[in-house]
């Protein structure tokens, strides 16, 4: 779960309305919807000087992407999405048509919450790349927080935009139907496989080095996973997703239970297709 800097910090680190130079390439302009899932804000990105491709354009509020527009150096031509949660894709069909730019994004349709009204002008999936004489971003499908979740590698600069696949000082909630925290476990192994030097993540600073980032968000998820195996063993009775929150998640404020839930959905979902335990109605589970 994310926790929030505090309101002095936010304003000094991801001034909303104000582009932030990261690199040659990249630059970096903070939505103002901070909030308990989104901390400081959704991370818009601009990759590019002489054409740029926004990357997350994030809510359709006109100081924001008025914002985004003037921090373009050059044309933008593309508008990518890293998936079609609320907090990511809805300014993409605004910043289209003020700048004529492409839109692109996957083309799974997830079934929870979303964003409806996304139509993009054309999909991107695994191993696509979008490229001018300046820069070219790969497409990576990463699947996991979101069935429909791509990841975007610079190439020139080695920097992983990389959407909600990781943020700043927290883990991100794997909520099903749309999150499989197997599946996300898998697509931060292969990321670890690309020699990635940087992430910049829709929520919060770059982190690096990437490698030591990904694991320990690995290690923290299998940490969380055994400790819930343990909880169904030394009850040995069905168990609800929340009740196995309030035993696991010790370290967090009850406040945060109902989206820690969301989590542990996805682990039992992951411990029944593994073996370890058996769901003995949608709700609640036990010990295989």
């Amino acid at each position: 779960m994310l926790k929030l800097p505090r309101k002095r910090d936010i304003a000094q680190r991801f001034p909303h309305g104000q582009a932030v130079r990261l690199s040659p390439l990249l630059q970096r302009v903070t939505a103002p919807n901070n909030g308990m899932l989104t901390g400081p804000g959704t991370n818009t990105y601009l990759v590019g000087n002489n054409e740029v491709a926004v990357i997350d354009p994030g809510v359709d509020k006109t100081k924001h992407l008025d914002a985004v527009m003037q921090a373009a150096p050059g044309k933008i031509r593309w508008v990518l999405v890293t998936h079609t949660h609320p907090d990511h894709s809805p300014g993409a069909a605004t910043l289209a048509r003020e700048t004529g730019a492409q839109v692109l994004g996957h083309h799974i349709r997830l079934q929870g919450k979303r964003d409806k009204n996304f139509a993009p002008d054309a999909y991107l999936d695994d191993g696509d790349t979008v490229a001018c004489d300046e820069f070219t971003l790969r497409a990576l499908h990463t699947p996991g927080h979101a069935a429909d979740h791509l990841c975007y590698l610079l190439e020139q600069e080695n920097t992983l935009i990389a959407g909600d696949q990781v943020m700043d000082g927290a883990t991100v909630v794997i909520a099903p139907p749309d999150g499989d925290m197997a599946a996300y476990l898998e697509s931060l192994r292969r990321l670890q496989t690309l020699g990635i030097d940087t992430l910049a993540p829709a929520h919060g600073d770059l982190l690096s080095p990437a490698n030591a980032v990904l694991q320990a968000i690995i290690d923290h998820r299998l940490e969380r996973e055994a400790a819930i195996l343990q909880a169904l063993r030394d009850t040995g009775e069905a168990q609800t997703a929340l009740q196995l929150v309030k035993v696991v998640y010790t370290d967090v404020p009850s406040l945060l239970y109902p989206l820690a839930a969301r989590s542990v959905t996805a682990h039992l979902h992951k411990l029944v297709a593994d073996g370890e335990a058996v769901a003995t109605d949608d709700k609640h589970w036990q010990p295989a």
